[in-house]
């Protein structure tokens, strides 16, 4: 079993890490926003303008499979993943950003709005980080 994930986490290395991680957490979050969608939604109300909580939802689930499926590409043309997470925390972030000001109508708009703003500005770091190289135990033995 240990050699069976040592196997997976080679191939899926750090930054397939790191999008499963956020993939994961954006389906958990999408899905919910559809099964039990958040109670206050003042920080919210430019984006519910735009789709109801359960097209947005299905937005957020979207963009963690999209990441899920790109943490198993190679690095660098993972970009898609990394991508897809970022767009749609940022409509999210900014939102609650201009709820809190100069809307003035969710006073705790900006704690909300660094939260998404951090998840996703994380994955525009991420996408230019190189994989580290294989440490000498892990690289194929020469026979």
């Amino acid at each position: 079993m240990r050699a069976a994930a040592r196997r997976l986490t080679r191939r899926m290395g750090r930054r397939g890490a790191l999008l499963t991680c956020k993939g994961i957490v954006a389906m958990g979050y999408g899905s919910g926003q559809i099964v039990q969608p958040t109670g206050d939604q003042h920080g919210l109300a430019l984006l519910l303008k735009a789709a109801p909580l359960d097209v947005w939802g299905w937005v957020w689930i979207t963009a963690g499979v999209i990441a899920v499926v790109c943490a198993w590409l190679p690095p660098r043309a993972d970009w898609p993943g990394f991508l897809a997470v970022w767009l749609i925390a940022t409509p999210w972030a900014m939102a609650y950003l201009l709820s809190w000001w100069p809307l003035g109508e969710s006073p705790r708009g900006w704690v909300v709005a660094l939260i998404f703003g951090a998840f996703g500005s994380v994955c525009l770091v991420a996408i230019g980080w190189d994989e580290p190289p294989r440490a000498r135990s892990e690289l194929p033995r020469e026979t």
